[in-house]
């Protein structure tokens, strides 16, 4: 199932997995195990006195050694997921039977204390293998299932935790180990607490226990500190989140208190220094890992780990210092304070902004004070006295345009401002109405960032308004971390909350909200009278007087004066009223009539809708001043964009925020969730629970997505309703800037751009009008070209396309008449748009269609139909790829209209014709579209004969029955010389190279199309897998040079026009399929094919007449390159008919008799392995269950013909005469298991059949057992021979002896390909039957044998027999180990390998006594390579078997290697046991220690302690015991250091002299 190596086998599944092309498109290649309904089906079977425990056991026993980190590879995947759905599906079972209050029905069938202990300690095992595993996910997932079963069974998992996070302590070597401990003890903190409660509390006999977690808690703590370390980030976060994770579970952090006497420091504010002193040095040797951006859009950001890698940093600070005591958080506030002003860290601005956030939040009337009101006192002084600008507000620009110098600031003074601001504009995030006493201060530090000449400055002021604005007048959550409400199991614990339990009588849980005064509002205000409305006067006074001779001065005064317009706008987000709509029927309403709610609210309503429209007025003057004048001047346009995307867009900015913190919450710990359920406590709930402030946290970002959309779909959804005026000049702008001339302009215009439209659908057909017409005018700037294909490629306006005529229209006809223009870059840009369009393209609306028969005065469907169809049919005026375009757009449109009663028959017929004359095009892409056309559009069938219309009806219908299509499509066919030219045409398609095997099937055209022609010509693409019905598994036919597309357009043409087109062709094929060039052969193969298949009137007139003798000189013909394709032909031609392929064609019967027909006694091997390739192809598309009798006697007869031939000379005949053999087999055998459900009649037949059927089987596996007997002996005579025979040309072998081994090669043959053709079920018994030879034949004389021998065994390995063929496989298993030739002994050992593990779960215990008996025979073996061969499959045996046999084996084991060694200690000779014997003994002994290779049971120490004194022994012996231990010590050197303990001093002596290096000079 895992797809595991076995026994250093392969992992991979040896059988062909391949699928159409098409079918990868739709779905992904990439074939994954079941790992969720394997994992479901263990967990549900499981029961009370069930064995679905004990086979568990057994798969875990047998897969644990595949999660060790030494042991990864493609399936770690696969196994971590295994793991994974394991735990999460037994926590459901758990829950569900938890919280199901009817009891009383299925009692018996809940899982008890014991169950439950069973499978926590089976999945320990994996979990244990798993933890340290280099793969993250793996390591990731064993934790968080570490913390769902400590609630389980906290007995099992919680000691196992602990030993593993003091190992990981005292390793030294393998630092990485430490992290993942960290990480499991944080996810697991919570079920550490409780269970230290409850121990306690119930005073029980473990109360011990409860000390060792506590003692577990305070190391983990401690070593928390020491593991913040800047060099190493991974351990560094972890610490972080253990530190979030413990603090989340605490009521209250303070010295000596009630509320912290779980965790009996001696001082808590020893710790809190300890941990602020590690903070401080972590932040002073930061290294930002990228470059700090000093451009538009640069951020409090710094890109160090802690900002970037998670949210366990910000998390872990909030939660500290929010569940601090007053007397403690004034402590670190002081602490914190200093450090902040005592150091400048630009290489750490977010991270110590966010210090200082935290702060604030936790108590913003303390932290402003101490934090908040030095930091504005030192801009505020550092600002005094520099150089001015005048353009931040304070009306005194004309002081600096008499002074010519530009006015700087010293590089120090300009990076300590810069930092200290970007700090402030972090740290009042929280601040609220505590920042009210300090607005003077704030006003003036803004108005002297603004004013200041550094653009660092100016930047950092916009943060710092940006995060004001947000702070007095947003809504967000305070208070979050206090707790309100205890455990009532545990009250130094916080209760956790899931949200689907709350009850209306529970304390109020609802989180506190800053709900901004009317003293913050007025703040608020006056803010956007100082920066937003001052603003946008100073802008409408450049942009009109042109205040500034200087072109520089006025570049630096409009780029100050949007970016305050732009702060402003970012900081209050939807706060600022939206514009008012306009009404269709001239109503004037306003939609936004809600009474206070916080719920889909940003903040309290701050300024008018008057000032946002006042604002996209001066912007829409201003945008046109800079396109007028300073067009180069792309930062001042990236900063109009957002500003025009925060007025247009309402709600976007609050969008983008939650989708931000989405992401964060994408990467949810699973230390801050405990499970549903909770067998600690005995507290059980419907959902996950949370802590409160997670919860809130959650709460706030759901706030921030209802804001985001609380007007979003209020317009796009009502017609009635127009957007404003001011709304139209936004949108205008963006277009315009979607087209300028710098490509970061484009794109960042283009996104704005959209979000508008997809929230004012009626403004799109007049972008697109626009847009398109750039396309069209052939003196359109490349760069506007360019905009609109990127505008015009989006989903949006691609599925707008097709529920508008106009601008449907004006798309289309904008594309097909853009080719004047030239330039590389455009044309890649309007191909990609094609293709885009191709790809999006689902037809068109029936509005479409119903406005055009309505409106007489718009564009009209038919019109533009008929456009495009002049463009098509003109292969001269357009370049080709324009002219293929128009073809491909032609094509959609015929197929859009093709459903409508009131399309265009006379167009569809044209379109039809049109594209059957493009099979002949010069251009093979246009060839290529033409074979798609012709395949959607030939659907008509009106010559078709079927079991509902017999011919004579036909015959009397033809006349008023006529395809709508046939006209046009006779008068072009029955044109002179016009197949001959069509399939010359072809044939050209098919390329022939000499390394066919590595094409692909659609990839024929990769030798003359590029990707862009490709994504133009193959987009239609035929998703339905008609042919061929049953897999393909048969070498000959993996050839991909037949097309089925091909030949379905010639079925079609015959299907729509009759006869005619049999005539027109017979001449053409009979040329063709005698041509010497390959291609020609593959074109008239597919063109016979269709013309076989189409069952029209009249086509068993013309088989009698040239068909049939066509069929027979194709197959007579010696040439051997073309065989696939004309077997593909036939396969084709015989398929079958209808949905389900289960009807049979017409001519099936007459071409299997021709290709039964015995051939001429004088052909060469080549046709006689063509006729058999012919057959094999045939009779794969035969129906068993609905074979007539005629078809069943066909089986029977070509059965006896085969089993006559099977010792052919020719290799390449008796490869396809074994192929021929398992499909007939298999091919009768499924006919006999449907034989129930045919007419009584066929009784008498039926049985003949069964009992021919079972004589072959018979015959077929008595003869496979004489030939391997015979073949044995003559090999084992011509190895004894060999020198005498050297004279000989073949050795001693007579004529019967080849005959015998040919024979025996086409029995190879059909067993491969049986196994391979995914019917070797219905063929158990002969497989069985053929066992032995293939276990026998792997080394014979005949390397050819030897090859085919191998082969079948490989794919044997992977075959699992059920009963009752597996009593008869295991007899045969161990008649074979018992063989006389030590190579069949050998061989069987690895089939055993294998076979144990594939069939571990259905063997008998009796059958794994019997077999273990077996192997351990083979121990004493006379061929020393069976010995060891014997010795590993022991060891693989033991790992995964029956654990009562394996004990009884290693007891005996060491027993008898204990009294060998005496002897051998007494004696001190080797007389008196046999070499083998001994060697025997020390294999059994390294079969036991190998099993373990990674734990440490009670009984290893004295197992290889007692092997390694056999190292004085001769070899093979003392190789044995070297390697060995050798093994030993490298399966078991990741915890030697706590294993060796379990030696003693003798024992490790002993170890130690078996693995020392001997001297030289010794």
């Amino acid at each position: 199932m895992f797809e595991v190596p076995v026994a250093n086998g392969n992992a991979s599944n040896p059988f062909p997995m391949d699928v159409p092309r098409y079918t990868r498109f739709l779905f992904s290649n990439k074939s994954t195990t079941p790992t969720k309904a394997i994992a479901k089906s263990i967990v549900y079977l499981l029961k009370p006195g069930g064995s679905g425990q004990v086979h568990f056991e057994k798969l875990v026993d047998i897969l644990e050694q595949y999660y060790h980190p030494s042991n990864g590879g493609r399936w770690t995947y696969s196994l971590e997921r295994f793991l994974f759905f394991l735990v999460t599906t037994f926590q459901k079972r758990l829950q569900h039977e938890q919280m199901d209050y009817n009891k009383e029905e299925q009692t018996e069938l809940y899982l008890g204390k014991s169950e439950r202990s069973s499978f926590v300690t089976a999945v320990l095992k994996l979990i244990d293998r798993g933890q340290y595993s280099k793969n993250e996910h793996l390591a990731e997932t064993v934790a968080s299932a570490t913390s769902i079963l400590s609630y389980v069974e906290p007995s099992l998992v919680l000691p196992f935790l602990a030993s593993r996070f003091h190992m990981a302590l005292e390793t030294m070597t393998a630092t990485h180990q430490l992290k993942t401990a960290v990480t499991s003890v944080a996810f697991a903190g919570r079920s550490l607490f409780l269970t230290s409660f409850s121990t306690s509390s119930t005073h029980s006999e473990d109360f011990e226990g409860a000390d060792v977690y506590i003692d577990l808690l305070m190391v983990s703590l401690s070593n928390a500190l020491l593991g913040i370390d800047a060099n190493d980030p991974p351990k560094t976060l972890a610490m972080m989140q253990l530190i979030g994770s413990l603090f989340s579970n605490m009521v209250k952090l303070e010295d000596n208190s009630d509320g912290f006497t779980l965790l009996p420091m001696t001082s808590f504010s020893e710790w809190l220094d300890e941990f602020l002193c590690r903070i401080f040095s972590l932040l002073l040797h930061l290294e930002p890992s990228s470059v700090l951006n000093e451009g538009l859009h640069s951020s409090a950001t710094s890109g160090t780990f802690l900002v970037e890698d998670g949210p366990y940093y910000f998390c872990m600070l909030e939660i500290l210092l929010g569940k601090l005591s007053d007397s403690l958080y004034n402590q670190a506030l002081k602490k914190i304070s200093k450090f902040v002003h005592t150091n400048i860290l630009p290489g750490a601005i977010a991270e110590v902004g966010l210090l200082c956030c935290a702060c604030v939040h936790a108590n913003p009337e303390e932290a402003v004070v101490h934090l908040i009101e030095p930091i504005l006192s030192s801009v505020i002084s550092s600002l005094r006295g520099t150089p001015v600008t005048g353009f931040g507000g304070r009306g005194n620009s004309k002081a600096s345009v008499a002074n010519k110098l530009k006015p700087t600031l010293s590089p120090a003074l300009e990076i300590a401002v810069d930092y200290q601001m970007k700090i402030l504009s972090v740290s009042i995030s929280y601040g609220g109405p505590a920042l009210l006493t300090y607005q003077d201060q704030f006003k003036e530090v803004l108005a002297a960032a603004f004013d200041s000449p550094s653009w660092k400055v100016n930047g950092a002021g916009s943060h710092v308004l940006r995060s004001l604005l947000g702070s007095l007048v947003l809504y967000y959550p305070i208070d979050q971390y206090k707790c309100i409400c205890r455990h009532p199991s545990a009250a130094a614990l916080e209760k956790w909350i899931s949200t689907k339990d709350l009850m209306d009588n529970e304390p109020l849980m609802s989180p506190k909200w800053h709900i901004p005064s009317v003293e913050e509002v007025a703040f608020a205000n006056e803010l956007l009278n100082l920066h937003f409305q001052s603003a946008l006067d100073d802008l409408l006074r450049i942009c009109i007087t042109k205040v500034h001779p200087d072109p520089g001065d006025e570049k630096e005064h409009l780029r100050v004066t949007l970016l305050r317009v732009d702060s402003s706008l970012q900081g209050i987000l939807s706060c600022l009223p939206d514009f008012k709509p306009s009404f269709k029927n001239g109503r004037v309403e306003d939609p936004d009539h809600h009474s206070f709610f916080i719920a889909g609210s940003s903040g309290s309503t701050v300024g008018t809708t008057e000032q946002r429209e006042k604002a996209a007025e001066i912007l829409h003057t201003t945008c046109r001043y800079l396109l007028e004048k300073k067009s180069e001047e792309s930062i001042l346009f990236i900063l109009i964009i957002r500003i025009l995307d925060a007025l247009g867009n309402y709600g976007s900015l609050e969008y983008d925020e939650w989708s931000n913190h989405r992401h964060a919450w994408k990467l949810e710990s699973a230390a801050i969730i405990e499970p549903p359920v909770n067998f600690i406590v005995s507290s059980h709930s419907k959902g996950k629970r949370r802590p409160r402030w997670a919860l809130i946290d959650k709460a706030y970002m759901h706030s921030t997505w209802r804001a985001s959309q609380s007007s979003y779909h209020l317009f796009r959804t009502n017609g009635n309703i127009l957007p404003s005026d001011h709304v139209s000049l936004l949108m205008d702008d963006l277009l315009t800037l979607s087209l300028h001339s710098y490509e970061t302009v484009r794109v960042v215009a283009g996104k704005s751009l959209l979000k508008m439209m997809k929230r004012w659908p009626s403004m799109i057909s007049k972008c697109i009008l626009t847009l398109t017409d750039n396309l069209r005018d052939p003196n359109s700037p490349e760069y506007a070209v360019l905009g609109s294909c990127s505008l015009l490629a989006t989903q949006s306006i691609l599925k707008h396309l097709t529920m508008d005529l106009k601008a449907f229209s004006s798309f289309l006809i904008g594309i097909l008449a853009s080719s004047h223009h030239d330039t590389l870059k455009v044309q890649k840009a309007i191909n990609e748009l094609f293709v885009k369009f191709n790809i999006y393209f689902a037809g068109v609306s029936r509005g479409i269609f119903r406005a055009s028969d309505n409106n007489s005065d718009g564009p009209d469907f038919a019109d533009l139909m008929t456009q495009i169809g002049s463009m098509s049919f003109d292969t001269t005026g357009l370049h080709w790829r324009y002219n293929l375009m128009a073809n491909r757009v032609l094509l959609l449109l015929a197929l859009a209209s093709r459903s409508y009663p009131t399309s265009f028959p006379l167009i569809l017929s044209e379109t039809a014709g049109h594209f059957l004359r493009n099979l002949r095009s010069q251009l093979p892409q246009t060839r290529i579209l033409a074979i798609s056309a012709l395949n959607t559009l030939l659907k008509e069938s009106p010559y078709k004969m079927s079991a509902e219309k017999p011919s004579a009806l036909l015959q009397e219908s033809q006349g008023d029955i006529k395809s709508s299509l046939e006209g046009a499509l006779a008068q072009i066919f029955q044109e002179e010389g016009f197949f001959s030219e069509t399939l010359n045409s072809l044939s050209h398609v098919h390329i022939i190279t000499d390394s066919e095997t590595s094409s692909s099937r659609g990839n024929h055209v990769n030798s003359f199309q590029s990707v862009a022609d490709k994504s133009i010509t193959r987009f239609y693409f035929e998703f339905s897998a008609w042919w061929p019905r049953t897999p393909s598994w048969i070498s000959l036919l993996g050839s991909d040079t037949f097309y089925s597309n091909f030949a379905r357009i010639f079925k079609r043409l015959t299907q729509e026009c009759g006869t005619p087109v049999l005539l027109a062709l017979k001449n053409t094929l009979e040329e063709f399929a005698h041509a010497k060039e390959r291609s020609k052969q593959c074109v008239a193969a597919e063109a016979l094919a269709g013309v076989l298949h189409s069952d029209v009137n009249g086509l068993l007139e013309e088989w009698d007449t040239w068909m049939m003798a066509q069929l027979q000189n194709i197959i007579l013909s010696p040439s051997v390159e073309s065989i696939p394709e004309w077997a593909a032909c036939i396969r084709y031609a015989v398929t079958g008919k209808g949905k389900y392929g289960t009807r049979i064609p017409m001519l099936r019967q007459r071409i299997m008799d021709s290709l039964v027909a015995p051939l001429p006694q004088r052909v060469t091997t080549t046709v006689v392995a063509k006729r058999y390739a012919f057959l094999s192809a045939a009779l794969i598309e035969f129906s068993p269950p609905r074979m007539p009798i005629s078809e069943v006697l066909l089986h029977f007869r070509l059965l006896e013909e085969l089993l006559t031939n099977m010792n052919h000379p020719s290799a390449q005949v008796r490869e396809a005469i074994g192929l021929n053999l398992s499909v007939l087999s298999s091919n009768i055998r499924l006919y006999e298991s449907t034989v129930a459900n045919h007419s009584l009649e066929e009784e008498t037949n039926n049985l003949y059949s069964r009992l021919k059927a079972q004589s072959w089987a018979q015959l077929l596996v008595e003869r496979a057992s004489e030939l391997a007997l015979r073949i044995q002996t003559a090999s084992h005579s011509d190895s004894l021979e060999t020198s005498t025979a050297m004279g000989l040309e073949n050795g001693f072998l007579d004529s019967s002896s080849q005959d015998d081994i040919k024979q025996m090669e086409t029995i190879f043959h059909f067993i491969i390909s049986s196994l391979k053709s995914g019917r070797s079920s219905v063929l158990l018994d002969v497989l069985v039957g053929l066992l032995y030879p293939v276990i026998s034949l792997q080394e014979t004389s005949n390397k050819e044998l030897s090859t085919l021998a191998k082969a079948a065994f490989e794919l044997l390995k992977w075959r699992i027999f059920w009963e009752p063929h597996l009593q008869r496989v295991v007899s045969v298993v161990l008649s074979s180990a018992n063989d006389s030739n030590w190579r069949t002994r050998s061989a069987t050992l690895t089939y055993l390998r294998t076979f144990m593990y594939r069939h571990t779960f259905i063997l008998s215990y009796v059958e794994r006594r019997e077999i273990w008996k077996t192997v351990e025979k083979l121990l004493i073996d006379n061929q020393v390579e069976v010995r060891e061969h014997a010795a590993g499959v022991l060891a693989g045996l033991m790992k995964g078997g029956d654990e009562e046999l394996a004990g009884n084996f290693r007891d005996r084991v060491y027993k008898e290697a204990q009294i060998i060694h005496k002897k051998r200690k007494q004696r001190n000779t080797s007389s008196s046991q046999s070499v083998a014997s001994t060697h025997g003994s020390v294999l059994a002994l390294a079969a036991s220690v190998l099993s373990v290779p990674y734990d440490m049971p009670s009984w290893l120490p004295a197992h290889v302690t007692l092997l390694a004194q056999f190292v004085g022994e001769a070899s093979p012996i003392r190789s044995t015991v070297t390697k060995a231990v050798a093994e030993f010590r490298r399966t078991h050197a990741d915890m030697w250091s706590v294993q060796k303990d379990l030696f003693t001093e003798e024992q490790l002596e002993v170890l130690a002299d078996t693995s020392s290096s001997s001297s030289y000079f010794a």
